[in-house]
């Protein structure tokens, strides 16, 4: 599991990046309004270390009231294949059985959250219970139990509240310097909404820069959680064919992304951006002419809309990897898995 540590080291980089950038940008805010440089970053300091705790403590509680899931009781959990087999897997992973949970919602997803691996949560949706086969649910649930066996989900949960922090900076800061009148005042008041606007478009580059360092970290641990689950499994097929019915699945449902969606196994809105090419250009990959896409016709389909620089462009400020990249590494892990040179220490090779 050598490369195990470029996911650590990945993680490491993101967190400091993010928190220098962060941090840096807080107090030339703070200096902007003539601040102190030593009561500047003392702010900074506590500003950040509260909120960041905040979002650790109150997180996951947010999640449980926001998907109004339902956790298991120990007999459904003997009772429910998915649910049992999710607990010999935990055992094969070497980490403590997840608590898990069904959450009422018609689309085809799962995730996991949690303040520690012990306390992790394992949550699928019930359309992902009706709409998959038995072997993909399982390819999903080795999925998810890759991010509990890396942390991912806690560096996750924590570090996606930066870029917020520098984005409602900006929303605020912006509404406040429309609402002041710079024309009754020359002096003061023009200053003042002349350094909110400055504020306002700082912390709009920040909220960017910050995101798209979040987002890369985002799609690279799912690239992880997919080579972890073909190890586990060792089917990658089951999950290859998961993420296609999930991708289907999501860009059909009306309903808007969840706020937390980089804790997903599949992210809504780049389910509906890959589908629509798709369907635009249905006729050209409907290679049988029957109507409709089959989930081969899906992936052809899927790996050619991708190839496009716009679509590469795009998936910059994407929580998840094009659906294409993700089956492409598991076809690799699976020729390699049928060669028989595959081994345990080759786990993450492919990424």
């Amino acid at each position: 599991m050598a490369r195990l540590a470029q996911l650590r080291l990945s993680m490491t980089v993101a967190i400091l990046l993010v928190s220098i950038i962060f941090g840096a940008f807080i107090i030339g805010l703070l200096l902007l309004f003539q601040l102190p440089f030593t009561i500047s970053l003392a702010f900074t300091l506590f500003a950040v270390i509260i909120f960041i705790l905040l979002q650790y403590l109150i997180g996951p509680a947010i999640v449980v009231r926001s998907t109004r899931l339902r956790y298991l009781t120990p007999d459904e959990v003997a009772q429910l294949q998915w649910a049992s087999e999710a607990k010999e897997m935990a055992q094969k992973s070497g980490i403590p059985t997840p608590k898990l949970a069904v959450v009422p919602d018609p689309t085809p997803n799962a995730f996991v959250f949690g303040r520690t691996t012990q306390g992790a949560t394992l949550a699928v949706h019930e359309g992902l219970l009706k709409q998959l086969s038995t072997e993909e649910i399982r390819g999903v649930v080795g999925h998810e139990l890759g991010h509990i066996k890396h942390k991912d989900f806690v560096v996750m949960t924590v570090l996606s509240a930066l870029p917020l922090i520098a984005y409602l900076i900006a929303q605020i800061g912006f509404r406040v310097a429309l609402a002041t009148d710079g024309g009754k005042k020359k002096g003061g008041e023009a200053a003042i909404r002349a350094a909110l606007l400055v504020a306002s478009a700082v912390s709009f580059i920040v909220y960017i820069v910050t995101l798209l360092c979040v987002m890369r970290l985002s799609r690279l641990r799912e690239h992880f959680a997919d080579s972890y689950s073909a190890y586990l499994t060792g089917a990658p097929r089951q999950l290859e064919s998961a993420l296609t019915k999930i991708t289907y699945g999501l860009s059909l449902s009306p309903k808007p992304p969840h706020g937390a969606r980089t804790l997903y196994i599949g992210d809504p809105a780049l389910a509906k951006q890959e589908c629509r090419g798709l369907l635009q250009r249905k006729s050209e990959y409907d290679l049988d002419k029957d109507g409709v896409l089959d989930e081969r016709e899906l992936q052809v389909a899927m790996e050619s809309e991708a190839k496009s620089r716009w679509t590469t462009m795009n998936t910059w400020f994407a929580t998840h990897p094009a659906t294409y990249q993700r089956i492409l590494l598991l076809r690799e892990i699976g020729k390699e898995m049928e060669s028989g040179r595959y081994a345990s220490d080759r786990i993450y090779a492919h990424i």
